[in-house]
């Protein structure tokens, strides 16, 4: 049988030899096609990791916390060693101080060493995880005709999700989206994994997300394992088994710069069947730890290294 992972190496070697080079907003170019389909399947444990490179996965579970944490600030995750959204504050501080010879190493460690210097630099705005759990919400001002003001708290999508899926299952909105037109120029970056949908068929829990921007050669692969890992907890937390993941992209692209990355990745040949192990059923899809996640028979081959455009 075709390994999982092939089509996703089709899809790079497309892009890569097919895709429009066009300008794109970092300035660095990409090689770009619209429109792509990948499904996976999750049964028996399995989980879409690429095995031709190795990929973080307890990076990319530990960013899946943070956004269902609704946290929108780096500190969290640089305290445990995640550095993948460190580029675009480290980016504004430059840009906006001055200070193009601060590296990255001295920033977050001002940023874990000085409360005040995190709330000002390490917040990103209103990204993911703010939308995910507290979409804002509106409320009329008593005796003012026409005068909304926003509520303290806001919408829960992932929970009114948990809710769909438990007791409408036939629904077609079971979904949640981190795209607000209104908040877009406040986030570091506009969501680039923007909407997810599940679909329960029998006592299967199927998941969709539709990615209008995609790096095929550092995004993909953490953003196909987040997808597989939030499809894994809603199924936990509603009594159904995992059944297949399907990824679409918008914009599918490979930078430019990224050469070594694409050539090195599909000189290799893809091998074994990882799995993703949920060791603990918690409370609520709020209450998953780093330790309830486990990834057995994972024996990628060697890391590829590229540079990340801001």
């Amino acid at each position: 049988m075709t390994h999982y992972e092939q089509q996703y190496l089709d899809l790079m070697r497309h892009v890569w030899t097919q895709g429009h080079e066009r300008v794109d907003r970092t300035g660095v170019g990409t090689r770009s096609v619209l429109g792509a389909t990948l499904r996976f399947s999750l049964a028996d444990d399995a989980v879409p990791l690429l095995t031709t490179k190795r990929v973080f996965w307890k990076a990319a579970a530990r960013e899946m916390l943070w956004f269902l944490s609704g946290e929108t600030n780096i500190r969290p995750l640089v305290e445990q060693g995640v550095h993948i959204w460190t580029d675009w504050p480290l980016d504004r501080y430059r840009r906006e101080t001055g200070d193009a010879a601060l590296s990255m190493d001295n920033f977050e460690a001002r940023i874990l060493s000085e409360p005040g210097f995190a709330e000002t630099w390490g917040d990103l705005g209103p990204v993911y995880g703010r939308q995910w759990v507290n979409w804002p919400r509106y409320e009329a001002v008593e005796g003012q005709d026409g005068l909304f003001r926003r509520s303290a708290q806001g919408h829960n999508q992932i929970a009114d999700l948990v809710r769909g899926i438990r007791e409408t299952p036939g629904s077609r909105r079971l979904l949640f989206t981190a795209w607000n037109v209104d908040e877009l120029a406040g986030m570091a970056l506009p969501p680039c994994h923007m909407t997810y949908q599940f679909h329960v068929a029998g006592n299967r829990l199927n998941g969709l997300l539709f990615q209008r921007s995609c790096d095929l050669g550092l995004g993909f692969p953490f953003n196909i394992f987040g997808l597989a890992l939030i499809t894994r907890m809603l199924a936990q937390q509603c009594d159904l088994e995992p059944g297949e993941i399907v990824w679409n992209g918008g914009d599918a692209h490979l930078y430019l710069n990224h050469a070594d990355l694409v050539e090195t990745q599909l000189s290799r040949t893809p091998h074994g069947a990882p799995r993703l192990r949920l060791l603990r059923r918690p409370d609520s899809i709020f209450d998953y730890r780093i330790e309830d996640f486990a990834v057995e028979d994972y024996a990628p081959q060697a890391s590829i290294s590229a540079p990340v455009a801001v």
